[in-house]
């Protein structure tokens, strides 16, 4: 078992998981609770490599191609980022993990659950997330939200799929939810960023208060 405490966030294109990441860490360090922010794809060198690729890439990557670099993302990404601060105590915050890959390469990329798992299970070597945010948010809204911050001609690959895939990744996410309550936490995406930051607060230390005491 780690002594520190891991949290992720995830959600769909528009779900302002940056602004909440920024509230959250913002409120550890208010809390004098030390901490260690990161990403997927990315975080260490070899990561942001990846990251570049998968993102940027002018070249056509199906689902497969696309997990199989995520996973390598990610299996680098545990070994030298997230295990050492958890053996340090620290919280470590990622902007994304491994249930991305069953939202998006799984059931909007439709890769075998199963597969993923497998391969999952074996990059991630037991690091499992003590709490997930998920920013639930449309399509629709999610990009009529993303479409006032920044240029949608800047979209990246991913982004750049359209409704119907981004619709799957949503009904994805909630199943994944539905399977596992209690580290899955649910959050609705369309509130304001004060109520959203809050919640999350709570949940987060009601969880974290447990596992230190």
């Amino acid at each position: 078992m780690h002594k520190g405490f891991l949290i992720t966030f995830e959600g769909g294109e528009g779900c302002g998981k940056s602004s909440q990441i920024k509230l959250f860490t913002k409120f550890l360090e208010e809390n004098k609770i030390d901490y260690v922010l990161s990403r997927e794809p990315g975080g260490a060198e070899f990561g942001e490599m990846i990251r570049k690729i998968l993102l940027f890439s002018k070249n056509n990557i199906d689902a497969k191609t696309e997990f199989l670099l995520f996973s390598s993302s990610r299996a680098d990404h545990i070994k030298n980022i997230v295990k050492p601060a958890l053996r340090e105590g620290k919280v470590v915050v990622l902007d994304r993990f491994y249930d991305s890959s069953f939202a998006y390469q799984g059931y909007a990329g439709s890769l075998d659950l199963k597969d993923i798992k497998l391969i999952t299970d074996f990059a991630i070597d037991g690091c499992v997330p003590d709490l997930t945010i998920l920013l639930d948010i449309s399509y629709e809204d999610g990009f009529a939200r993303k479409s006032q911050d920044e240029n949608l001609k800047n979209l990246d690959r991913i982004e750049r799929k359209g409704k119907e895939y981004h619709d799957k990744v949503r009904k994805g996410y909630l199943e994944l939810a539905k399977n596992e309550p209690e580290r899955i936490k649910v959050i609705d995406a369309t509130k304001s960023r004060e109520e959203i930051s809050n919640e999350i607060k709570n949940i987060f230390l009601e969880k974290y208060n447990k596992i230190k005491n």
